[in-house]
């Protein structure tokens, strides 16, 4: 008998889907929701515990009572200040050793990962148990981006390195090679609506999500879903673009169909350079 899975569920769709994923390859998840970040009406069913972001050594405790030796972080994580934070025994001494790496993204996650294999728990990538939410180099959907939209791409890319680079964000959108607008601590949906009123009419644009130079491919990888798309149509974005085997996209059926019907494009490309 494989051992038991820990999933740590954030916000957003992308827990259940992992959840529902390690059910139907026979794996028992013992699911911990962070409290104020998950959305208990997303779960089919209600999670095994609940624990705040602060609470990080009760949810250690948890996971290994329960018999966990695999661990996946999923979902969305808004970090509250440290006022808020109320930190457990273990959250304090763990902040105290990563200090101004709290205020990073990439280097918290980091260090959350390296924390918990500390502590005997092998963290694994969410597209271990749903291989279905991994970015494929390819066309989602009918519609294939033009001349100026692979420009607009590889403009994408080429930003996005950059601000992952400097721990900033993961998106960007472009517009005949103008950045519009880059990703930073308010996520995709707020970035599309940022960039919206920014576009010029008629003239499409690319969102363009990757991951970071460097990045712990198991944690934190940029994510679209049927939402971004109906998001991007909404603002007149000729396209999506994501970087495959490094990027996920929740429903990919549902991502093509949608995107046929607003008239855009979504397609994972490979790594640039």
């Amino acid at each position: 008998m494989p051992p038991r899975i820990g999933i740590v569920a954030g916000a957003g769709e992308m827990p259940e889907r992992v959840i529902a994923a390690c059910r139907a390859g026979l794996r028992d998840p013992f699911v911990i929701g962070l409290r104020d970040q998950a959305d208990p009406a997303s779960f089919s069913r209600p999670p095994d515990a609940w624990i705040r972001v602060g609470e990080a050594g009760e949810g250690i405790r948890l996971l290994k009572s329960a018999g966990a030796e695999e661990v996946v972080l999923v979902g969305g994580v808004s970090r509250p200040s440290l006022r808020a934070l109320r930190p457990d025994a273990w959250t304090a001494r763990f902040l105290a050793r990563i200090g101004p790496a709290w205020f990073r993204d990439g280097s918290i996650l980091d260090a959350v990962a390296r924390a918990l294999e500390g502590e005997g728990l092998r963290v694994v990538a969410p597209e271990t148990f749903a291989s279905s939410l991994a970015a494929r180099a390819r066309v989602y959907g009918q519609r294939v981006p033009s001349g100026e939209d692979r420009a607009d791409i590889a403009r994408g890319f080429e930003v996005a390195r950059a601000l992952g680079a400097l721990d900033v964000g993961q998106g960007t959108v472009v517009q005949r090679g103008r950045v519009i607008g880059v990703e930073a601590a308010e996520g995709t949906d707020a970035l599309i609506d940022r960039c919206g009123p920014l576009l010029s009419s008629g003239a499409g644009g690319v969102l363009v999500k990757a991951s970071r130079p460097g990045q712990d491919l198991r944690i934190d990888l940029p994510a679209i879903g049927p939402r971004t798309v109906a998001n991007a149509a909404r603002i007149g974005l000729a396209g999506i673009a994501v970087e495959a085997g490094r990027a996920l996209i929740l429903d990919a059926e549902a991502v093509a169909r949608d995107a046929d019907s607003a008239g855009l494009f979504v397609i994972g490309v490979d790594r640039p350079g």
